[in-house]
C-alpha cells in the first residue's frame, strides 16, 4: 500500500524543465564537437579542389599519386607515370603531402 502511495505522488515541477535543458545541452555539445569541425573540414577540401590547376600534385581516393595535366568541368586528367593519364572525378582528389607542406611554407 505504501509503495503505491509513493508512486502516485507528483514529481517535482522543475524535473521536466531540467530534462529539457540536459537534452538541449547534449545537442549543443554534439554540434560544436562533431558537426561543426566536419563542416569546416569539408569546406577546406572544397576550396582546395576549386583551386587545383595543371601541374598540381594530388592523391586520388584510391591512393594513386599523380600530377594534374588538365582540368575539366567535373573531372581532372591526371598523369600517374610518363605517358600514362587517367581521368579522375573531382570529388575523389585530395592534396598530396607536397602541396600541404608548400601551403604551410607560404602561410608563414
Amino acid at each position: 500500500m505504501i509503495p503505491n502511495l509513493i508512486l502516485l505522488q507528483d514529481a517535482p515541477a522543475g524535473a521536466g524543465m531540467m530534462n529539457f535543458v540536459m537534452i538541449a545541452l547534449l545537442i549543443f555539445i554534439f554540434y560544436f564537437f562533431m558537426v561543426r569541425p566536419q563542416q569546416k573540414k569539408q569546406k577546406e577540401i572544397r576550396k582546395f579542389r576549386e583551386a587545383l590547376g595543371a601541374g598540381d600534385k594530388v592523391i586520388t581516393a584510391g591512393g594513386i599519386h599523380g600530377e594534374i595535366v588538365s582540368v575539366k568541368d567535373t573531372y581532372f586528367i591526371v598523369e600517374i607515370a610518363p605517358s600514362v593519364k587517367i581521368r579522375v572525378d573531382k570529388g575523389s582528389v585530395y592534396p598530396s603531402n607536397e602541396n600541404i607542406e608548400g601551403q604551410a611554407n607560404l602561410n608563414r
